[in-house]
């Protein structure tokens, strides 16, 4: 469930609807409908934050399989459960049809992650890495800003934006071409 976080936050996945939302065709998906919890017991339902939020998101090749493999798993467990299979045209549902929560979406990635043996992380801190690597790999601010459903770039980049030193090597890259050093350090002269 994870894999949605490259572009969404979890009220906007949690919201996902296959046939409103979701164009395999075209890869892309619309981000229209939020549901989130209110005092974590009540689910609220409705538009984006702003009109900057809707927006329509290209698929990734893989997000795309994954959203593809995951609405065939969907299908058996519909035909499986038959008559007893709440059918709510969520993208995200339980062996049983029932939309899940913001909740339960948090809850499944932390037992991912301890399944996995990772160390525990915010969701959030998922869409921070993709638009940071997003930013350092030359994505254009006002795109970033898009993606991620916000009017402001200024305030996406300050706000998500996080280079690591690993990524400051790209710089030194760039300087030593300026300085005209075509190789990699060289040893001092002695």
């Amino acid at each position: 469930m994870t894999f949605a976080r490259w572009a969404m936050g979890p009220a906007e996945v949690a919201g996902l609807r296959w046939a409103e939302d979701v164009d395999f065709g075209a890869a892309t998906l619309d981000v229209a409908n939020t549901r989130t919890m209110l005092r974590n017991a009540k689910v609220i339902e409705k538009d984006t934050k702003s009109e900057a939020g809707e927006r329509t998101l290209p698929l990734p090749e893989p997000v795309r399989l994954a959203l593809m493999n995951f609405r065939v798993l969907q299908e058996a467990e519909k035909a499986a459960m038959g008559e007893d299979y709440a059918d709510s045209g969520y993208v995200f549902v339980d062996e049983i049809g029932q939309p899940l929560t913001t909740r339960h979406l948090r809850e499944a990635a932390y037992r991912l992650r301890a399944d996995l043996d990772l160390r525990r992380v915010r969701l959030y801190d998922a869409w921070h890495s993709c638009l940071t690597f997003l930013a350092v790999n030359g994505v254009p601010d006002v795109v970033l800003a898009a993606w991620a459903g916000h009017t402001n770039a200024a305030f996406t980049k300050r706000k998500y934006v996080h280079t690591t030193a690993a990524d400051m090597g790209a710089a030194v890259t760039h300087l030593n071409e300026l300085l005209g050093i075509s190789e990699g350090p060289s040893e001092p002269a002695m």
